[in-house]
Order: C-alpha cells, then structure tokens, then sequence
C-alpha cells in the first residue's frame, strides 16, 4: 500500500512527498479508513510506529475551511515538547493548505496564547492544563470540534490528567469523533 491509495488530497500528498514519506505504517493503514468512516477509534502502537500521521492524515484530509476559523479538530497531548512535535508536524503536512495550529501549553504567560486562540484557528494541539483554563476563560470555542484526539492518553494518566480530562469532554459538544492513542493498552486506558 502506498499513500495514494488513501485516497488523500492533493495538498496532503504533495506535502507528503516533498517530505519524503513513501508508504503508510501498520498504524497508519489500519486507522485511516476507519477515522475516515466517522467511528471512533482506540489506537494501541509502540512509540516511533507513526501514530502522530495515524491520527492526522485522515482528520486533516477531512477538515473543510470555515470563515469563523473556530477549531475543529482539537488534539490533546502530555507535554509541552508533544505540543511543539505535534504543532510542526501539522504545519508540514499543510503546507498547501490554508490551515492555522495553533499549540498551547503551561509554563508561559496564557494572555498571549489567548489571544492567539482568539484570532482563529483550525486545529488546537493542547495540554490538558493550558486548554482547561482556556476553556473556563472563554476563550476556547468548542461548538465546531468535530474530531477530538487524546495521544499518549496512557501517559496522560500517569500524569495525573484524569480530571482534567474529564472536566474538558464536559465543554465538548457530544457529537464528535473520538481518537484515542497510547502506547500501552493498560485498564484505565
């Protein structure tokens, strides 16, 4: 199989191309269709196998532009380092498209990153800290998320994110798809 089988646009395929991805890993192939189909998905695969473009190829090849720019896909993550990776990786494979992350996090004044989510945006990549006290200051609209995605939802647990977590699916309107990654498979998860 090879990216083209996807069915990916043109944009997406170019981008992937030019960054020198050839073919879908094992998670990559498996997940697509069935994020593609609206169904929710567990994704369980060891760190280095692709997850990040697991996740993102089918939700970016069905994004649509939206003139209010009010998030719709919204990407939660452990770690500020995550956010960063994720965020990147986001503005590679949307290099031919007009798309705008936006990565959020603890540890730096939340005035300017508020305002950054206030301007508009398409995708929000977030630490579960940073996007709750987002949310309890408005400035995180939530009625447009279409796709939520939770990566390394196992280290988010140890973490201690489990509240958080909880407190932030209450904001999210309930007609979403749900993407859930981990590298283990453990009984919280």
């Amino acid at each position: 199989m090879t990216f083209d089988d996807l069915n990916l646009n043109t944009p997406l395929r170019t981008a992937l191309e030019e960054l020198g991805y050839k073919t879908p890993t094992t998670i990559q192939e498996k997940v697509f269709s069935i994020v593609m189909s609206g169904r929710d998905v567990c994704g369980i695969a060891q760190t280095g196998t692709g997850k990040t473009l697991a996740y993102l190829l089918p939700c970016l090849r069905q994004w649509k532009f939206s003139k209010d720019r009010s998030p719709q896909i919204l990407i939660i993550v452990p770690t500020r380092e995550l956010v960063a990776q994720v965020v990147e990786t986001v503005k590679s494979l949307t290099t031919y498209m007009s798309l705008v992350v936006v990565g959020v996090y603890g540890g730096v004044n939340i005035n300017t990153q508020q305002a950054e989510v206030l301007k508009g945006l398409d995708v929000l990549v977030a630490t579960p800290g940073r996007l709750y006290d987002l949310a309890m200051n408005g400035a995180f609209k939530t009625k447009m998320i279409k796709k939520l995605v939770i990566d390394e939802v196992d280290e988010m647990l140890n973490l201690g994110f489990r509240t958080q977590l909880k407190n932030i699916l209450d904001f999210l309107p309930p007609k979403r798809q749900n993407l859930l990654f981990s590298a283990t498979m453990t009984e919280d998860v």
